[in-house]
């Protein structure tokens, strides 16, 4: 890492992705986020406002800090990826210094010293322009702001965990949170907390069509890797290198991170749900369970694939993979508009422990949940955990069907079914027809992988070891 005088490197903070010149052509365009802006007044009440507050810059030791992602919703309404950022929604027009508009974006202003180390920032005329923006400001104004609160009917506000600041920058997002909550304080108005959720729920939990060509995209690249893994899977890899090759993929194409980290377990490992230590040198006779997922321009994709270390199950991992499969196909019918969101994993969770008995593994239906203990499914989007209503499925819904069996040694089973642990997940679109699943490019028959990883291997495919 570069390193200067303590005086100039105080001033370093985490390169922000917006910072620089970029030649992404396929980013949302300000069209889409001014339209997100529109729905989210359509939904707010009368005279009411919105806040939102940009995230704040993650320390990861000492004076390195993690690369910068902005609030999901910050973004999704603006477009705007830089820290220390307010986005103020009315509901109708108001005047914000002597200028009437429905919209304001607070921002970082320029600063050449600090650009020197960190790239160029927008500052607040770009800001109003690029983004389409009725009112764009610095954020040192947002501190002087003279706004009486009192008159709206209903004031939102969405604060980000732990803001935090520095004694040397006056408008750091520290200051512009504590700002706010003071102001209202003194004016004694209450802030509705449960309405950002809500509303913004519901918007996000829909796809424009705009933002399913970055989903899919996210999606092609994983599986991209996913193949390339397949195809170079054996005894002696590390977790870590069937990590490297995944991300490798997603990296190459253009993602800007990973959707969450990933979780590359084999043998024992696989039975622990967010294993992300990924240290562990492979052995035939394991199966090896990955989960990964590249976001690409904000929007992540979530597959997991469990492989046989050797290229062929045993009889027992085939066994338990196949009841696994069934279940999601289970699932993945129930991705139908008007279904209740957990409808995926009733369906799901019925064939598994149907299954499991039929195996003698579990005495009673209720015993299930002992190997499937999470969910079957979750939205997905700008976060891996996307924000949705959980009610009634809609078209433009994207969800994961992610049925698992694990099962650890020690387990109250037989041991040959110790270290079987399977989980199969896919990214489905609810449409207004048949769901549409965006990762079918990827074989998941365990016949099929067992075929891929025969062929690749025999034909010396893969990349070299």
């Amino acid at each position: 890492m570069l390193r200067g005088s303590p005086v100039l490197f105080c001033l370093l903070l985490s390169a922000q992705l917006v910072f620089g010149q970029w030649d992404d052509s396929d980013r949302l365009p300000a069209t889409f986020h001014s339209g997100r802006r529109d729905a989210l007044r359509d939904l707010m009440p009368a005279n009411s406002v919105a806040v939102f507050f940009s995230n704040p810059v993650r320390n990861r030791s000492n004076d390195v800090d993690y690369q910068f992602s902005q609030a999901p919703n910050l973004y999704y309404l603006s477009g705007h990826l830089e820290p220390n950022a307010v986005l103020v929604v009315f509901k109708d027009t108001v005047q914000v210094r002597g200028e009437w508009c429905r919209e304001v974006l607070f921002v970082e202003e320029r600063n050449p010293r600090e650009e020197l180390w960190t790239g160029e920032r927008l500052g607040s005329e770009r800001a109003k322009s690029r983004l389409a923006l009725e009112q764009a400001l610095p954020a040192s104004e947002w501190l002087q702001l003279n706004l009486d609160w009192r008159k709206f009917t209903t004031v939102f506000a969405e604060y980000p965990d732990a803001p935090n600041g520095t004694n040397r920058d006056k408008a750091d997002l520290r200051d512009l949170t504590e700002f706010l909550s003071e102001t209202l304080r003194t004016q004694r108005v209450e802030v509705n907390p449960q309405g950002i959720p809500v509303m913004l729920a519901r918007l996000r939990e829909i796809k424009t069509p705009e933002e399913m060509v970055l989903m899919q995209k996210a999606v092609d690249i994983t599986v991209a890797g996913f193949q390339d893994l397949m195809s170079s899977l054996k005894a002696g890899m590390h977790e870590y290198e069937a990590q490297a090759l995944v991300e490798y993929h997603a990296r190459k194409e253009g993602a800007e991170y990973m959707g969450y980290p990933s979780i590359c377990g084999s043998g024992q490992n696989a039975a622990v749900l967010h294993y992300t230590f990924n240290r562990k040198k492979l052995k035939d006779g394991e199966l090896f369970l990955v989960d990964i997922g590249g976001e690409y321009h904000g929007y992540t994709a979530d597959i997991t694939r469990t492989m046989p270390v050797s290229g062929s199950f045993s009889t027992e991992q085939k066994a338990i993979y196949d009841l696994v499969w069934s279940a999601q196909q289970a699932g993945i019918q129930q991705c139908r508009v008007g279904r209740d969101f957990r409808a995926a994993h009733k369906a799901a969770f019925e064939v598994i422990s149907k299954g499991l008995q039929e195996l003698g593994i579990i005495k009673s239906a209720g015993d299930a949940d002992r190997y499937f203990m999470h969910g079957t499914s979750h939205y997905l989007g700008l976060d891996v955990h996307d924000a949705g209503t959980y009610q009634a499925l809609r078209s433009g819904t994207v969800m994961t069907v992610e049925p698992g069996i694990y099962i650890p040694p020690g387990s109250p089973c037989e041991s040959r079914w110790w270290n079987c642990s399977v989980r199969i997940e896919d990214d489905v679109l609810v449409t207004d027809s048949d769901p549409d699943v965006m990762s079918k490019a990827l074989i998941s028959k365990s016949e099929e992988i067992e075929a891929w990883m025969k062929s690749k291997a025999s034909s010396g495919q893969g990349i070299a070891r």
